[in-house]
């Protein structure tokens, strides 16, 4: 059995890697082709930024946030204990010799600085390298440009929880002279970015926080920046790279090349990429010790900010072999096309962690939330998964799909429907709003690396 399980991980990921790169399809009949735009906005962002504290020395706490601000503010040891890692951490498996690869436009001028007082806020050791680095070229930075400041903030989130989950683990910051931005914008700069990264051996795990409607890559330019990315994506998976990338915050809805809304359920590239894992979202419930107690779908509107779990079904990719082993009355949603998210995580700016950035005009703690927020935890997640097997684990896919949800933490309750737009319900198993569903780290690092 054991033998036979193995081989069925190897099966899946050839066929898998060789096969589902070429599906990419035209843009369907009737949509309009994107065009580049004027204005400037990402798709996946930052949720709920508001700013907690200005003490640089001492985090606030969750109990005061709870008692001032009427919801939680997680701190890296809380979310630790709510998905299962702290045991892990305290064995001694915190990434080490491992690197995470980020990817973001511009970057932020103070992210050394900034990591070092999140670190000494929350009791952290400060990562054993941490570079950045800039092979396209810089940009000055600009305070009054808006974003600058919103790739800034995704930069310091990024950089500090990846670290959270990963402390022994290096970080190589990689940024870009282009702001990513709906349509092509931005993203072929990227590929750059994780081709050199590759080219030149800078680690194993590849985080991307952003996205663009695969609606506004139905163009030519769209459909040959996918099939860039897609062939890059096969040579990740082939050299035993795991790349990881955020749903969106948009839910079922997502935006347009002149960002408004679309009126139909859509999903986000990279994401949607078959040799991707897509990272979707809920909200955590946990006590003042990190104590799980349940979550549910990310679909807020609330003070902190409105958003939902990006997730549904691809118009451009195939369904991989990996989510044939679905039940029938997912395979009728599917309709043979990719789903996503693979799995998710604490993303509610109602239930947020923090972050210190001093490159504003108030320095201090902010909390926040969104995707991004999830993507560079499962970073460091896996971080320490490759230093507990020994080796990277690479492609996830096939392997989070054959567990068919041990490991995680099934999400059964809430709705990714935002804006009007019809989405999907979480259900028992792996669902349209939060895949397989957010992890149980003790147990899901154990089956990962036992399927290796």
């Amino acid at each position: 059995m054991w033998r036979f399980v193995r081989s069925v991980v190897g099966i899946s990921f050839l066929l898998v890697a060789c096969a589902l790169t070429m599906h990419a399809q035209s843009a369907p009949a009737g949509r309009a082709p994107g065009t580049r735009p004027d204005v400037i906005s990402r798709v996946t962002k930052v949720k709920g930024l508001k700013l907690v504290s200005t003490s640089p020395l001492q985090p606030p706490t969750d109990t005061y946030c709870r008692e001032n601000l009427n919801h939680p503010c997680y701190s890296p040891q809380e979310i630790r204990n709510a998905y299962g890692l702290r045991a892990l951490l305290e064995a001694g498996y915190t990434g080490a010799g491992q690197t995470i690869i980020i990817i973001d436009s511009f970057g932020s001028p103070t992210i050394a600085n900034d990591l070092e007082t999140f670190d000494a806020g929350y009791g952290l050791p400060a990562p054993p390298s941490f570079i950045v680095l800039a092979p396209l070229g810089t940009v000055s930075f600009d305070p009054s440009d808006s974003d600058q400041v919103g790739w800034a903030t995704e930069t310091t989130l990024d950089v500090e929880w990846a670290h959270a989950l990963a402390p022994g683990a290096g970080i190589v910051l990689l940024t870009s002279t282009v702001s990513e931005t709906e349509g092509v914008q931005g993203l072929p700069e990227f590929l750059q970015l994780e081709q050199y990264a590759l080219d030149h051996h800078l680690g194993k795990i590849i985080s991307q926080s952003w996205a663009a409607t695969e609606d506004t890559l139905f163009d030519a330019a769209g459909q040959q920046v996918i099939a860039d990315f897609e062939r890059f994506y096969l040579r990740a998976a082939l050299e035993n790279v795991t790349v990881l990338a955020s749903s969106g915050d948009w839910g079922s809805a997502n935006k347009n090349i002149s960002l408004n809304y679309y009126s139909f359920p859509t999903v986000n590239f990279p994401s949607s990429s078959p040799l991707v894992t897509a990272v979707g979202g809920t909200s955590l419930y946990a006590d003042t010790e990190g104590n799980y107690q349940s979550e549910s779908v990310w679909n807020s509107t609330g003070t902190w900010g409105a958003g939902a779990s990006g997730g549904g079904v691809s118009q451009q990719f195939l369904e991989p072999l990996y989510q044939y082993l679905l039940p029938a009355s997912v395979q009728k949603k599917l309709n043979h096309h990719r789903g996503i998210p693979d799995v998710a995580y604490n993303a509610d700016p109602n239930t947020p962690i923090l972050i210190y950035m001093s490159f504003v005009g108030t320095p201090g703690y902010y909390i926040i939330g969104g995707t991004s927020e999830g993507n560079p935890q499962w970073a460091g997640i896996i971080a320490d998964a490759n230093q507990l097997a020994g080796h990277p684990l690479g492609f996830l896919n096939p392997k989070l799909y054959l567990l068919r949800g041990m490991g995680f933490y099934d999400v059964t309750v809430g709705n990714n429907s935002f804006q009007g737009v019809p989405g999907y319900n979480a259900t028992p198993g792996w669902d349209l709003a939060t895949g397989w569903g957010s992890p149980d780290v003790s147990t899901l690092l154990r089956e990962l690396v036992m399927l290796h």
